[in-house]
């Protein structure tokens, strides 16, 4: 079976680590295991934006890849942004290995609201199935429920489900399969 490893950057959570262990799996069919040692955002922060640099993030997840794996999806506490836009809740390489995440701008918090671990669970869920995705060869759905609908507020996430619909699962259906008569 497939393992996605998460990969914390920055001060994580253990239990929020440990929720989206739990999750990813009953979303997609893949294992999944945390890392016993996180990345450091420091060399990818900008000062002039105050926010860490994503694509930059990407490239240095990429030392970190062994041969054997399968994905790696980093669990960022920091701001991301890539120069083409203000903020980013996550991004990953298209059919590539990594894909990383942030809870920053996920947070209740960060709208000046209470506190809400499970909504902030939810959101996580949603972004990494989402960025996951990406790293599948899956594009943005026109489907606003998908959890491959494109989201530029947390509104958003919070009206998509936390699934692939019918055709972004049988288009990683039909990828998995041409993958596995290449092999």
């Amino acid at each position: 079976m497939n393992t996605v490893h998460l990969l914390p950057v920055g001060n994580v959570k253990v239990s929020l680590l440990q929720d989206v262990r739990v999750m990813i799996p009953q979303k997609l069919k893949v294992a999944c295991e945390i890392l016993p040692y996180e990345l450091d955002p420091t060399p990818c922060y900008h000062a002039e934006r105050q926010q860490f640099h994503s694509s930059e993030l990407l490239h240095r997840m990429q030392s970190l890849v062994r041969p054997k794996d399968w994905r790696l999806l980093a669990i960022a506490d920091v701001d991301l942004y890539i120069p083409i836009l203000k903020y980013v809740f996550g991004e990953a390489q298209m059919g590539g290995p990594c894909a990383v995440v942030s809870i920053h701008r996920l947070r209740q918090e960060f709208y000046g609201l209470a506190p809400d671990a499970s909504l902030l669970s939810q959101r996580l869920l949603k972004e990494s199935v989402h960025e996951l995705g990406h790293t599948l060869n899956l594009r943005h759905c026109q489907d606003y429920t998908c959890v491959m609908a494109s989201s530029h507020t947390v509104e958003w996430i919070d009206l998509r489900e936390s699934a692939l619909c019918d055709s972004c699962r049988a288009q990683v259906e039909i990828e998995s399969s041409v993958a596995g008569a290449r092999d």
